[in-house]
């Protein structure tokens, strides 16, 4: 009878292990080494000795969880939100808001240097865009659930959970938002339909706070009028979600936010930077680095609702958007024609295909941006070389696949001329970062 090989599987050695922390990786996790492999610890800083227990134990790597702590770094603050233990939303609050800006652009500098920079192409990092480090979300969701005994919980998911903390005010959520909070917890308790409550949706927009509902049942009607009432009492643009495909706008305005002298409507369903100021920031210096002149025709990949587009059609001769979404298509296209710019035309695409033929990609551009989601680019860079742009600015959620989609533009005579991180997540170890690339 034949026996088929069966891989045992690797027992991972649970006995504590006292490990040296040497630098955060670009999600800030700790890195220390046992027999020379990489060991990767949630809330360990660099210079921190640490015991651990491993929870992960690969080939090539590990991961661990603190178990205690017996030498801490100086970086090493308290922690300001109360829940930070359990909440999956901030990872960093532990080191310093200084220390957190230098260890991001150490990790982006390492990322670039080991996949993405040759040694004449080294390029020194910019000063990094840096807001406040507190009450700089303009948006947030909150998750609803009522429990067996009746009580509801309201907050965001603990850490690699799906269960939820209670919130009761957030310290990275804008004032005027986390003023809503105690009084929008009272409206939801008191609703007879709040079990059918998903989740909650908050805006701070430019023109006033924004109160998405999404609910898994039909309100009856004095629930309704009492989500009625207490929009009107705050003053907030009402919108109610009976599916995820469905959005009703009941009350007040079109939400919207100023940049660079354009209006861009948005609906509280699509995607904005949460970061307001470090938002403008970004939008400034991509055009400063782009440099962009009066006949030049510019391609704006991954788009959105025209973050980026519009501002550039106020300089450029014409401006071409591409996004995959189509309703933020129609959105980015009733943007322009609202603040009168009818040099930007804008087209739905997926950008993970082969876009060779459509007729926005036959088109010739001087210069390109691109602000792809985490995911990165790898399907769009081989176009972006064959139309040989005289600059590229990338910008990027994640550093890794920055750097990976960098190489093909290095290996095609683009010289990395700019690199700078933004701080548009402060508490977390998300890392958002900008790369200019100029033909040689």
């Amino acid at each position: 009878m034949a026996r088929f090989f069966k891989p045992q599987k690797r027992k991972t050695d649970t006995k504590h292990k006292e490990i040296t922390i040497s630098r955060l990786d670009h999600i800030g996790a700790g890195i220390g080494h046992l027999n020379n492999k990489p060991v990767f610890i949630d809330g360990a800083l660099p210079d921190e000795t640490v015991v651990v227990q491993l929870t992960e134990d690969k080939k090539n790597y590990a991961r661990a969880r603190v178990i205690k702590r017996l030498k801490d770094s100086a970086a090493r603050i308290k922690p300001h939100c109360p829940i930070y233990d359990q909440c999956g939303g901030c990872n960093l609050q532990h080191l310093s808001h200084q220390g957190q800006v230098i260890a991001k652009q150490q990790a982006l500098s390492e990322l670039m240097a080991k996949f993405a920079i040759t040694e004449k192409d080294d390029a020194t990092q910019v000063e990094p865009i840096v807001g406040q480090s507190e009450h700089y979300r303009r948006c947030a969701r909150f998750s609803v659930r009522m429990l067996p005994n009746g009580k509801m919980v309201f907050g965001f998911r603990k850490k690699q959970s799906k269960d939820i903390v209670d919130v009761n005010a957030c310290p990275v959520l804008a004032t005027t938002l986390n003023d809503l909070l105690p009084p929008l917890r009272e409206l939801l308790s008191n609703l007879k339909g709040r079990k059918h409550v998903g989740h909650i949706e908050l805006v701070n927009a430019d023109n006033g706070r924004v109160l998405l509902i999404r609910h898994l049942q039909q309100f009856n009607d004095n629930d309704l009028a009492a989500i009625k009432a207490f929009a009107t009492e705050h003053a907030l643009m009402l919108f109610l979600a009976p599916s995820s495909d469905e959005l009703d706008h009941v009350l007040g305005e079109q939400p919207y936010y100023d940049i660079d002298d354009v209006r861009l409507t948005f609906s509280p369903k699509d995607f904005i930077q949460v970061n307001r100021y470090v938002n403008v920031k970004m939008v400034e210096q991509a055009i400063n680095w782009l440099d962009i002149q009066p006949q030049d025709r510019v391609l704006d990949l991954f788009c959105g609702l025209g973050n980026f587009s519009l501002p550039l059609a106020r300089r450029a001769k014409a401006v071409v958007g591409v996004e995959g979404v189509d309703e933020m298509v129609a959105r980015a296209t009733s943007n322009a024609a609202a603040n009168g710019l009818d040099n930007a035309t804008f087209y739905q695409a997926n950008l993970d295909e082969d876009v060779t033929k459509l007729v926005w990609a036959q088109e010739q551009f001087d210069k390109i941006l691109l602000d792809p989601a985490r995911a990165g680019a790898a399907g769009v860079m081989q176009h972006i070389v064959n139309l040989a742009p005289s600059k590229v600015v990338y910008v990027s959620c994640n550093p890794a696949t920055l750097a990976r989609d960098s190489q093909m533009l290095l290996q095609q005579g683009y010289k990395l001329a700019r690199l700078g991180m933004m701080d548009m997540f402060p508490h977390t170890g998300h890392l958002e970062s900008m790369a200019l690339f100029v033909k040689s």
